[in-house]
């Protein structure tokens, strides 16, 4: 089913239109990617029962799983090498708010 694909595009709809500049839209989609993998490690470590099987499957355990999942060959590689664009862009962020921190203080 293509559940976990709705999902991924209500939350990456939901991103777009609530965030006025570039630098929100990259901490959307990272603070997505983040929710996913926590969520996949809490229901790994954590969890048991019927409760698995519905995040096991309804709820991707990471962007770059869906884009996996969904595509195959030359498009898989450009949405990865996107995937691993819009992650380099949020740790240059994420780097520069510290750097900016550290010289207030």
């Amino acid at each position: 089913m293509y559940i976990d694909l709705i999902i991924l595009g209500i939350f990456i709809v939901f991103i777009i239109i609530y965030s006025k500049k570039f630098q929100n839209f990259i901490f959307g989609i990272a603070a997505l990617d983040i929710l996913f993998r926590i969520i996949s490690f809490i229901n790994t470590h954590l969890l048991k029962g019927n409760i698995t099987d519905y995040i096991d499957a309804y709820l991707p355990s990471s962007i770059s799983n869906i884009i996996s999942k969904y595509t195959n060959g030359t498009i898989e590689e450009l949405l990865i090498w996107l995937y691993v664009i819009i992650m380099s862009i949020f740790l240059y962020f994420v780097c520069k708010i510290f750097i900016k921190r550290k010289k207030i203080n």
